[in-house]
């Protein structure tokens, strides 16, 4: 995988810190390149594409059939899978359940998900075209002037706002934390976008911009550090990313609300896959 060679101007050289250890990331084995089907349980034991057993769920259970001549074997403990398992998962919740084939036995991982309070599984093969492939994804040359400082404005409560995904049958969530306002080159007003919390306080946004279907995804999101405390951040769009939805048909990636669509142009960050 390509990497590029350390840059003597600090913000430039931090950022391309930031971007080989996000290629570095998606290039992990059996990770969100990997994924080559998602399919829904059947109420009746039933075959499914690109792993062996009979996969099925009465609505709260997940079950697996299998024998030990299949070649599954449970993940978490190396044994085979001979007879009948069963997993139990929450609605958003994943499970790297069984794994199957290659030479060591580990070249199909079967992740069992319970997606809109259905059961699914998704196969991630680790001789994936996209993953043996992958040198990069392509983006924007850094632009110190989309590196901007913004002003978190908390709700008094986080507010849920139903939202559609990646996939037409999955609703999602965006548990709104508040807005991070700001300005951008050239424009005499400001942006209010939506913003979650993730770990440890930082913040997350989900955006369309005027680049998108063009030379970007439908979508990217870009984070940032949790805020100081006069509540301002750098809100640096040189971080933008793609969710794993614009690498494969198979995710269940968030989509922006409603209101977090920009009149810009964001020529920063992460490209359109495609265009490998």
């Amino acid at each position: 995988m390509n990497t590029v060679e350390p840059a003597t101007d600090p913000q430039l050289a931090r950022w391309q810190r930031f971007r080989n250890s996000r290629n570095t990331a998606l290039a992990a084995e059996h990770g969100w390149l990997t994924l080559t089907s998602f399919q829904w349980l059947d109420d009746r034991p039933a075959a499914v594409d690109l792993t062996p057993g009979l996969w099925s769920t009465d609505g709260t259970t997940a079950f697996l059939t299998a024998a030990a001549s299949d070649g599954l074997t449970l993940v978490e403990t190396g044994e085979p899978a001979d007879g009948t398992i069963s997993a139990v998962l929450s609605d958003e919740e994943s499970l790297m359940w069984v794994q199957h084939g290659g030479d060591d036995g580990r070249q199909v991982m079967v992740e069992l998900a319970m997606r809109a309070g259905k059961y699914a599984i998704r196969t991630r093969d680790s001789k994936s075209p996209l993953f043996t492939e992958f040198d990069g994804v392509p983006t924007f040359d850094f632009r110190p002037e989309l590196a901007v400082e913004a002003r978190f404005v908390p709700y008094p409560e986080p507010v849920d706002v139903p939202n559609g995904t990646a996939n037409p049958l999955v609703d999602g969530v965006h548990r709104s934390v508040g807005e991070l306002v700001f300005r951008l080159p050239g424009k005499d007003h400001e942006f209010h976008l939506h913003a979650e919390e993730e770990k440890l306080g930082a913040l997350t946004v989900t955006f369309h911009d005027e680049t998108n279907g063009e030379s970007t995804d439908e979508w990217r999101k870009v984070s940032t550090a949790r805020p100081r405390p006069d509540n301002t951040v750098i809100l640096d769009f040189n971080r933008a990313i793609n969710y794993p939805s614009a690498f494969t048909p198979y995710g269940t990636c968030p989509m922006p609300v409603k209101n977090n669509s920009l009149d810009y142009r964001i020529e920063a960050g992460e490209k359109e896959p495609a265009l490998f």
